[in-house]
């Protein structure tokens, strides 16, 4: 262990950071929080005067999806995970927040069986589907459609994460091949769909080892037609390939999704290894991907950074979409109605049109001069209409549609105004930005540079800005769990009380590529502290948690501050708080 004294020293006798703080006005909000909160009651209000009743009015719900409730257009920003099972769906969840939700199981069986929001919340804690359907502050109403079943299989799971007050993360159960895949119980396909329309970014997740394609998931992937812009494929644990079988596995990969996904448009296909940095990979790690794979996951980060960033513009996309729609719809119901006759022969004239729907959609389509792209599909939507009768429907309503007129060529544009055309940094996912630092357990990477308050914005809290949430040391996006640094004289960490001090001691002392610390070793380091063993007993207690006989990175940080604490006079319990609270690891706290 080559550590000098003056290294130890100056790790230790570190002033205790100061919390960093983001200007806000008189109202407690920020620019960019103002902005978000704008445009949110202006879609509100735009979208129940002059969409919803025309959707009502032509029964676009059953065709469609429900009405939008105010929850729906105020939501956070939602990521929802796709794959077969075992392709690392929670580990990536895992991966990003730096610790495990509330329930979760991980496992190379099928382990998730149900869907999971994953949600900002006070503390650990699980919300059921029914309880989450029917309450106000969640906006999970719309699911009350697909049944009991389906509720059965639906929970909320809380914890207090700096991530998760910026966006919602839904992990979905893996995807079955075979006769299994239709126990469900419900309408897999549909609820796959409902999610995606309120999500911002749907990641695809594919293993190296499992590439196929079942009918099921083909059936889901197809389901996504009209969100293409918001999909991501990602290629999981190319870490367990070596570089040859790594070129055939991303050609099979793009030959597989040519079969499912007809655009001639080649989709993005992030590659990587997404472990926690507090798991051991398992199976064979082959080193000589790792520059590619931590630039892949870098920018995959970077991806995902950006969407509370975009999440105001992303609503008012979401919405003018839904308005087309809307529009086309009572089009075609209107037209189908007023080619009724009057008295006689309405059934035999509304099956004629269902047998011959490509054609009357064109006949809609040069009468009102629609764009043929904003027609949904007519297989579908004649399977949907053949649950009506035709002569039900309302009759054309110019009013109506005048309203969603106005609304797309004068409320939209003038809330687009808003928006600043600069390219000017805004709110992010509310943390610094990496740069390159260490992107899960391939390699150590770079340290980020200082945050500045603009970085550290989050849009969707609705709080009032004020004291900066840092990210917790395990996850994707920490700059506190960095390896080395740019600067040869360290990092700055009086800005971030998450920025581990202790690294370069660490870095010493631990084997190379485990990346863990030994009981002998840490020790030895422990001991020098002076204190008496029961402490350092009691030190030992609350830093190896897991039980390992051994520290990572972030463990061993605990331990050299519990020292500090413990040499200063201050309680155990005290320090504990406090360290977990700086670190960004409350929830184990709870543990």
């Amino acid at each position: 262990m080559n550590i000098s004294g003056k290294e130890k020293e100056a790790a230790s006798t570190q002033p205790p950071p100061p919390v960093a703080s983001v200007k806000v006005g008189p109202d407690g909000l920020t620019n960019e929080e103002r902005l978000y909160q704008e445009t949110v009651r202006l879609l509100q209000k735009t979208y129940a005067k002059k969409i919803k009743p025309l959707e009502q009015s032509y029964c676009f719900e059953g065709f469609h999806s429900a009405p939008l409730t105010a929850q729906d257009i105020g939501s956070k920003p939602m990521v929802l995970l796709l794959g077969q099972y075992s392709t690392g769906k929670t580990t990536f969840v895992e991966y990003l927040l730096g610790e495990s939700y509330p329930d979760a199981h991980v496992g190379i069986e099928p382990t998730t069986d149900r869907f999971v929001a994953i949600m900002n919340g006070p503390e650990p804690k699980v919300i059921p589907g029914h309880a989450a359907a029917v309450s106000g502050d969640l906006p999970f109403s719309g699911l009350t459609k697909f049944g009991t079943k389906y509720l059965s299989r639906f929970q909320v799971a809380q914890l207090n994460n700096p991530l998760l007050s910026n966006l919602t993360i839904i992990d979905t159960p893996g995807i079955l091949s075979g006769s299994k895949q239709i126990q469900r119980g419900y309408d897999f396909v549909s609820v796959i769909n409902w999610f995606a329309e309120r999500s911002d970014l749907i990641l695809l997740l594919f293993d190296s080892y499992k590439l196929d394609i079942s009918d099921e998931f083909k059936g889901a992937i197809q389901s996504l037609r009209g969100h293409e812009d918001k999909v991501r494929i990602v290629l999981n644990k190319c870490d367990q390939v070596n570089q040859q079988q790594l070129m055939r596995v991303y050609g099979a990969l793009m030959w597989s999704l040519g079969k499912v996904i007809p655009t001639p448009e080649v989709k993005r296909v992030y590659l990587g290894s997404f472990w926690p940095k507090y798991k051991t990979p398992v199976g064979t790690v082959h080193d000589e991907n790792s520059e590619l794979l931590i630039s892949e996951q870098r920018d995959l980060l970077r991806d995902l950074r950006s969407i509370p960033k975009n999440a105001a513009l992303r609503r008012v996309n979401e919405i003018v979409k839904r308005a087309r729609q809307a529009r086309v719809h009572a089009h075609i119901i209107g037209y189908l109605r007023s080619e009724l006759p009057s008295m006689f022969g309405k059934d035999k004239k509304a099956k004629a049109m269902l047998e011959n729907l490509p054609a009357e959609f064109r006949k809609i389509q040069v009468k009102y001069n629609l764009p043929p792209g904003d027609f949904p599909n007519p297989e579908a939507f004649k399977s949907d209409l053949e649950a009506f009768k035709i002569a039900d429907f309302n009759k054309f309503n110019q009013k109506l549609i005048d309203n969603a007129d106005e609304a797309l060529s004068v409320d939209f544009p003038r809330l687009m105004q808003k928006f600043p055309s600069d390219n000017r940094p805004s709110a992010d996912i509310g943390l610094p930005d990496s740069g390159g630092e260490d992107e899960g357990r391939l390699a150590s990477g770079r340290s980020s540079e200082k945050p500045s308050s603009k970085a550290l914005y989050s849009p969707i809290t609705g709080q009032s800005g004020h004291q900066v949430p840092y990210p917790p040391p395990y996850s994707a996006f920490s700059a506190g769990g960095s390896a080395s640094s740019r600067n040869p004289f360290g990092d700055d960490t009086s800005s971030n009380p998450a920025m581990l001090r202790y690294r370069l001691i660490f870095d010493g002392a631990c084997d190379p590529k485990r990346k863990m610390i030994s009981a002998e070793h840490a020790r030895v380091l422990l001991a020098e502290s002076g204190l008496a063993h029961d402490k350092l007993r009691d030190v030992w207690n609350v830093a190896d948690w897991d039980r390992r006989g051994e520290l990572d990175q972030v463990q061993f940080e605990v331990a050299m501050r519990l020292c500090d604490h413990l040499k200063s006079g201050a309680p155990l319990e005290a320090a504990k708080q406090q360290i977990f609270g700086e670190l960004g690891l409350q929830s184990r706290l709870f543990d």
